[in-house]
């Protein structure tokens, strides 16, 4: 482009010399497809390695060593149940550790919570992204019609009546 207008608009937009400006709002096909991949990329990342560390750690967890430290630390939580002090201490209600039950009994309420969360809010973002990329700006200023405005007296309308 030689800088000069195209089609009665200028085709400098925000001092980028030589770059249209989008005229129908829109934002370019590709940081759409940017956008929808980055958003999609963050919805299904966090599961999948979620997933993968849930299998290695369920058979960490099966271990007879992991429960033994478990029922020796509730143990010692009803041992300082007795005692009287600034906190109260309680004893775990399950037999097992707690991350052995969230992870075999709770891991796909976590999946769902995080994709329904955040792909609402990854969609609502992502929306606002495109919108403000594909945003029209300023309007361009108005000119007068052919000529120059009217001045004086009775130029924008009718004389008052004495």
């Amino acid at each position: 482009m030689d800088g000069g207008p195209v089609n009665g608009r200028a085709s400098c937009r925000r001092g980028n010399p030589g770059k249209m400006a989008n005229p129908t709002g829109t934002p370019s096909r590709r940081l759409t497809v940017f956008v929808l991949l980055t958003w999609l990329t963050t919805l299904a990342a966090p599961p999948v390695i979620l997933a993968r560390w849930r299998s290695t750690r369920l058979t960490e967890l099966a271990n007879p060593a992991v429960q033994a430290q478990w029922t020796e630390f509730r143990e010692a939580m009803r041992g300082q149940t007795d005692r009287s002090g600034p906190v109260q201490r309680k004893v775990p209600k399950s037999v097992e550790p707690p991350e052995l039950v969230w992870l075999r009994d709770y891991f796909w309420l976590a999946v769902a919570a995080w994709v329904v969360l955040g792909g609402v809010l990854g969609g609502f973002l992502a929306l606002i992204v495109l919108g403000v990329a594909g945003g029209r700006g300023a309007p361009p200023p108005r000119r007068a019609p052919d000529g120059p405005a009217p001045s004086g007296p009775g130029a924008n309308g009718p004389k008052p009546r004495p």
